[in-house]
């Protein structure tokens, strides 16, 4: 199938699943059959290996960056939920013209901002004292071992007050108690070059599949 306009020059999309989850999630299943479904080329790299308990930002921008490198492409798209929506921000940052449009579910823009890490002060503090922590893995269905260095390095990043100049689509929910709908809005309102759907939804976006496919076809130029 011949690619419509909108993405000859960008086939390969770059699908960046959160925390403690994998490209088996249902978001990440959903887009990748959609996008396969219109002749693009999809890669959904696995931020938990080599191991989920040596987890770091830079990790995974490494990764990120050593992948696109691999495709034979001048130009790829980034979509990223939640954490991952943080990693594309910065990932966008930057690779600069390597990539062509951005694609948000429910960013982390907020990570890791004072006051809107992913335990209280008294935990980190409990954190950095053990060296690990265990989280729920949504992918493995059980509990396992974070090292604080996942907390540590992601200090050195700032997703909210990143230079982000491509095109970019988000998706947040109204009724999400993860990333709170007003920082994403706030982001969202301070670049011109970022669309913003609010939805009824909560942090998972499940409900609002169908519309944000319907969004993101158009946004890409996938419509025929």
């Amino acid at each position: 199938m011949p690619l419509p306009s909108g993405l000859q020059d960008a086939a390969v999309i770059f699908y960046l699943h959160g925390f403690a989850s994998s490209s088996k999630s249902t978001k990440a299943g959903f887009f990748i059959e959609k996008f396969r479904e219109r002749g693009l080329e999809v890669r959904c790299p696995d931020f938990n290996e080599p191991a989920f308990s040596a987890l770091t930002m830079t990790r995974m921008l490494d990764q990120l960056a050593h992948e696109i490198d691999r495709v034979n492409e001048a130009t790829v798209t980034l979509m990223g939920s939640s954490l991952g929506g943080t990693l594309a921000v910065l990932a966008a940052e930057r690779l600069g013209p390597r990539v062509d449009h951005v694609v948000l579910l429910a960013p982390a823009v907020m990570f890791a901002k004072p006051g809107h890490h992913l335990l209280p002060p008294e935990r980190i503090a409990e954190w950095r004292a053990r060296g690990s922590l265990p989280f729920f893995h949504y992918a493995y269905e059980e509990e396992r071992e974070l090292a604080v260095d996942f907390y540590e390095d992601s200090l050195r990043y700032d997703a909210f007050g990143a230079a982000l100049t491509q095109p970019t689509l988000i998706f947040q929910g109204r009724h999400d108690t993860s990333v709170p709908a007003d920082t994403v809005s706030a982001f969202a309102h301070a670049r011109r070059n970022v669309t913003l759907t609010l939805l009824d939804d909560d942090h998972q976006l499940i409900a609002s599949l169908p519309r944000m496919w319907r969004d993101t076809e158009a946004f890409l130029g996938l419509v025929d």
